[in-house]
């Protein structure tokens, strides 16, 4: 049984990791260099978690979030890979896929959305057009994250029962608990196929999932060199006169706050 790491203490490590996470942006911007972090991983392992994690404290207009649902009929006629190159960063920009072109080996494959011959194909290709990325400068990061069946069935009882993670639970999700044994299967080929000394995989146990956060993060921090930069510091002058207050003096006024009765029956 994994100890898990308390709010208090989780909040303790964040901090620092998000000031380093800071810094990262910032020098990504400075250097022009371009960061793509793909998370895969069993259903209900914490990707969106550890997603929100890493952006919570960023620029929005810099790191960019990209999970694509089904792809469109035209979509489906392009080359597999092509719909993904469209979300590759620019020049100082940071992108994470919650679920990336590995579709197509895992939930495309065990659930037969593709064929053997266009599964065989993507592993074939993938290694060639992570290599294409990489030589043209971009730091490309491969996550799994791991979790137990057991685990993973209590987090999809927790979704089921809250009305508020409900949406978490897709069909495919549902279908997908009896093929544990099938995904872990299709893992291993995909890695055996796709591992390389330039595109290496990295696994983190999110049994715990803020435990696992933490470890993603601070191994994500320790691929880039040191980007800790010298921060100008900013000076507000002065304003002219007193502060003003908002006024409003045409038909249109602020919204004001009102109970409805389900307010008050849920109290």
């Amino acid at each position: 049984m994994v100890k898990k790491l308390k709010r208090k203490d989780y909040d303790a490590r964040m901090e620092p990791l998000q000031l380093e996470l800071n810094n990262l942006a910032r020098w990504l911007r400075l250097t022009g260099r371009r960061m793509v972090v793909l998370l895969e991983g069993r259903d209900a392992a914490g990707k969106g978690g550890v997603i929100s994690a890493i952006t919570e404290r960023l620029n929005p207009r810099q790191a960019h979030v990209v999970a694509l649902g089904t792809p469109s009929d035209r979509e489906r006629a392009q080359w597999y890979f092509q719909r993904y190159i469209a979300h590759l960063p620019a020049a100082g920009e940071l992108v994470l896929f919650d679920r990336s072109w590995y579709n197509r080996a895992g939930v495309e494959t065990v659930m037969g959305f593709c064929t053997p011959k266009e599964h065989k194909r993507f592993l074939e290709q993938a290694p060639v057009f992570e290599q294409m990325l990489v030589d043209d400068g971009v730091i490309l990061l491969k996550y799994w994250l791991s979790v137990d069946q057991a685990q993973q069935e209590e987090r999809f009882a927790e979704r089921a029962a809250d009305p508020l993670k409900r949406w978490k639970l897709s069909p495919i999700d549902l279908k997908a608990r009896q093929l544990y044994a099938e995904y872990g299967t299709a893992r291993d080929v995909m890695f055996k196929a796709t591992h390389s000394k330039t595109a290496p995989w990295f696994v983190v146990d999110f049994a715990d999932q803020r435990r696992g956060r933490v470890t993603l993060i601070r191994h994500l921090l320790d691929q880039v060199p040191d980007t800790k930069t010298l921060s100008e510091p900013i000076d507000l002058p002065p304003l002219k006169g007193k502060p003003a207050r908002e006024k409003f003096t045409g038909p249109v006024k602020p919204l004001a706050y009102r109970r409805r009765r389900s307010d008050h029956s849920q109290q």
